[in-house]
This record gives structure tokens, sequence and C-alpha cells, in this order.
């Protein structure tokens, strides 16, 4: 196991997280101009498309990274069944979920109820479809809708904040089943398709692990010691597929859970492609 890897386990995740958490949001102006400048020309961050596109003039690093962007950089797909992808950045793994296990990465997988803290949640995914999106540095950071539903019920589920990077998903067993991070249960509204469940896993990552969604702010931190669990219900949170449901502030790994019979993926995608918000992952039976 890599050096890199190895020192995941014993560094104080939590506490390099909140030093990061206080970093990011300095807004002493040589700092965070320097922290952008840095981030912008390393990974070769496309500003055109960002609604502010003078990098110098965002009030943090964190303004920066969960930036809007302009009207018309992203679209929802143009037919009304396909599933538009939730996040950009590449695709970890995609594909079937193999009697309730999910593959992180070539001789890695975990449990759909691992990664949903409980058994009973996990029963319609059991032999469904998932999709796993990684965000990296250069990436818009908002979460979108991959399809229409109304948000029945999130659970903060606690863990350890491993980073999410692809050296690390390589070799850290279970690594987004362990990771901190927020679940939305979602029931379905697409007349194209099946009303049943849907959700979407945000899961953190080191160095801060920060989620916050539309409906309720900032989700994490602060980071969890049990599992926590808001109901939505009768609220009237009815999201339109390519609405905007969250942002990641820094860190972040998105996963799809979809129930057996519901959908298709498109078979042309494969791990490690290039993936944009509203960009059709497959279709609705």
């Amino acid at each position: 196991m890599p050096l890199s890897v190895l020192l995941q386990y014993v560094l104080p995740h939590r506490f390099l997280s909140r030093i990061v958490y206080w970093a990011t949001r300095w807004t002493w102006r040589p700092w965070k101009n320097w922290l952008i400048g840095t981030i912008v020309r390393n990974y070769r961050v496309d500003m055109s498309e960002a609604q502010q596109g003078d990098p110098r003039a965002f009030a943090s690093f964190n303004a920066f990274f969960t930036r809007a962007l302009k009207p018309g950089a992203r679209s929802a797909p143009a037919d009304p069944r396909a599933i538009a992808c939730p996040a950009d950045g590449r695709i970890s793994q995609l594909g079937t979920i193999g009697n309730g296990r999910i593959l992180q990465a070539k001789g890695q997988d975990f449990t759909v109820a691992e990664l949903l803290g409980e058994e009973s949640a996990a029963a319609p995914y059991t032999n469904g479809l998932f999709a796993t999106v990684y965000l990296s540095p250069r990436d818009y950071h908002r979460v979108h809708a991959p399809l229409a539903g109304t948000l029945r019920e999130t659970v903060h589920v606690p863990g350890r904040i491993f980073s999410v990077a692809p050296f690390a998903v390589e070799h850290v067993p279970r690594l987004f089943a362990r990771n901190e991070r927020m679940v939305c249960h979602f029931d379905g509204s697409n007349p194209h398709g099946s009303g049943g469940p849907w959700c979407l896993v945000l899961v953190g990552a080191m160095l801060v692990s920060g989620v916050e969604t539309v409906w309720s702010g900032v989700e994490i931190p602060p980071y969890a010691s049990t599992i926590v669990r808001k109901d939505w219900r009768g609220k009237g949170l009815v999201f339109e597929r390519f609405a905007e449901l969250g942002r990641f502030n820094m860190g972040s790994t998105a996963i799809l859970l979809l129930p057996a019979g519901l959908a298709a993926w498109d078979s042309a995608l494969t791990a490690e492609e290039a993936v944009k918000v509203g960009q059709p992952l497959g279709l609705l039976g």
C-alpha cells in the first residue's frame, strides 16, 4: 500500500479538516488570491464558464470553489426520459449493483446497506444501478437532480474523512461506506418512468468534507458522532430534474442509486470518462 494511503489511517482527519475549513474562508486578500490562483493554474480551471470570471473577485477560496456558472453553461437533457448527470467530474464507476454490492475499484466493493447506513433503506437497490462521480478541484462543485423527485429523508452518516482521489479509492477498502456522508432519499415523480425511489449520496473527503443543501443550508460540518435523520415528508420539497440540490465545500464524490427496472445506463459510458452536469447517463425504462 502506498505511503500516501497509509498516512491517511493515522492523520487526524477532523482536526486537519477544521483547519482547512477556516483557511478556505479566510478573506485576507493576499491569502485567498494566492490560494485561488494556485488552483486555477495547477488544475487549469475554466473560468470562462463562471458567472464571476475574475478569480480575484471572490471573497474567499470557498466562494470560488462553490462558484455559480453562467446561465446556459449546463443544461438538462433534451430527452425527458434521460437521467441527468448530477455533477461535473469523472465517472469513478458505473454499473449494476450485484446482490447488494457496489463496485468501488478493481478488487474493492462495499454494500448498499453500509453506504446508506441501514439495511431497510438498501432493499430497493439490491439489484439496481449505481453511478459514482468524482469531482476534482477544477470542477464545478454544485450538485443537481438527476431525476424529478420529492425529498423524503436525509441521513447524515458519521465516518472517517479519507481522500476520495483515485489513488485512495483504489487502495482504501469500503472507502465510500466509511467516509462522512449525507444520504438523500427521494420519491420519484417523473411521468416518463416509475415513481419508485432514488437516492443520491454526497460523500465527504479529506480536508473539510463540507456538504450544503438548498433546503437546509450547511449540513456537514458539524461532524456527526451518531446517525442523524431528518424527515422531510410533507414539506413540499419537490425538485424538477436538473434543479440544484446542494454543493460541496471542498472534497467530493456523488453516488446515484436507482432501483432495478427503473432505467438502463448508456452502454458507451466507461470508468474515468469525464462528465458534466446534465449530461445524459441513461434512459428511464
